[in-house]
């Protein structure tokens, strides 16, 4: 919450005469109590404060309390990357893509909407499909799917050497 602001010091700050000022803050209680503003203009003691009107707390705790935009780590940028390119796709498939689990990665992306569950595989276990969601082409700037950068081919080898890379680099360390 904040704090009101001393008449003194607002005439001080707008460098005004005390009857402008006055003239003005009339202005903006007119301005502040037409039912299409959501503030208000309180006078505390002399002193002036904005704040919303009571009839707008419902709409602000909702966005209070609306979750912030995901950060999305490295790893959830990867997998998400493999289920866009490559939908619909099992958390098998990510996996064997990334060289390591994505489970965390995988459940993230469900939580904040980016991803969806889309059936299950007919294979043995039955493995859960994944694909994106409107939230991800929301979140992205895209129409659809078709709007996605394309992927040369070399890009791919590229990325094959990269991955092929980290992996002995990390099986390396293991042997540390």
């Amino acid at each position: 919450m904040g704090t009101s602001v001393s008449k003194k010091q607002l005439i001080e700050a707008l460098n005004i005469s005390e009857e402008l000022f006055l003239y003005l803050i009339e202005q903006l209680k007119i301005k502040y109590n037409n039912k299409d503003s959501g503030i208000k203009l309180l006078e505390l003691d002399g002193s002036y404060q904005l704040c919303t009107k009571e009839t707008c707390y419902d709409n602000l705790i909702s966005i209070v309390n609306h979750p912030q935009k995901p950060k999305l780590t490295e790893v959830m940028l990867e997998t998400l990357s493999i289920i866009a390119y490559k939908q619909p796709v099992t958390k098998q498939e990510i996996e064997a893509i990334r060289g390591v689990k994505c489970d965390h990665a995988i459940n993230k992306l469900l939580d904040y909407n980016l991803i969806r569950e889309a059936g299950r595989l007919d294979a043995i276990g039955r493995p859960i499909l994944f694909r994106t969601t409107e939230e991800f082409l929301r979140s992205f700037g895209v129409e659809s799917m078709k709007d996605l950068p394309k992927i040369e081919k070399e890009q791919v080898e590229d990325f094959k050497q990269e991955a092929q890379e980290e992996i002995i680099f990390a099986l390396e360390e293991k042997e540390e």
